[in-house]
């Protein structure tokens, strides 16, 4: 059961800690999470703490008890709300902390180098949001990052 429950509660954790634009346009803050997203400026360094931070954060989040429920209820949150929960989280901003981010730089870097990497891989749709300068960085690394997205997203099935 709890096997079934991890690996059904993944996805849903892709969509909690990686806000969706689809997200934010219910909630009203499309426009300001379209700038947010289409500002995060993407370097490799950056890119690898933020893989590495995914990794560990999807580690975290699948070894709560309460996982389901926080997963609830980030899936209502508007970005603002999920940094600020994010935030009074001492694990969670161990972790950022750790890799150099802020609540910030997390909730909307995640997303931003996601939606590159599907960019730069020919994938489009009205709610990949990917600035062109992120689009062409996740070209030129795409061999280097792809898999490495594929490992942290396989992080909580482990």
């Amino acid at each position: 059961m709890r096997t079934v429950t991890l690996v059904g509660c993944l996805f849903t954790l892709v969509l909690t800690f990686l806000p969706s634009p689809s997200n934010a346009q219910t909630s009203g803050g499309s426009a300001d999470d379209r700038k947010e997203l289409l500002g995060y400026s993407l370097t490799l360094p950056k890119a690898n703490e933020l893989i590495a931070a995914m990794t560990d954060m999807t580690k975290y989040m699948m070894s709560r008890p309460d996982v389901a429920q926080v997963m609830a209820r980030s899936m209502k949150m508007t970005n603002a709300e999920r940094i600020a929960q994010m935030e009074s989280d001492p694990k969670a901003m161990a972790i950022a902390k750790q890799h150099g981010l802020t609540a910030r730089e997390y909730i909307y870097g995640v997303p931003a180098l996601r939606m590159a990497v599907l960019s730069a891989e020919g994938q489009s749709a009205p709610n990949i949001i990917a600035s062109p300068a992120n689009v062409a960085f996740a070209k030129a690394n795409l061999a280097q990052l792809k898999p490495k997205l594929d490992a942290a997203d396989s992080a909580g099935r482990r």
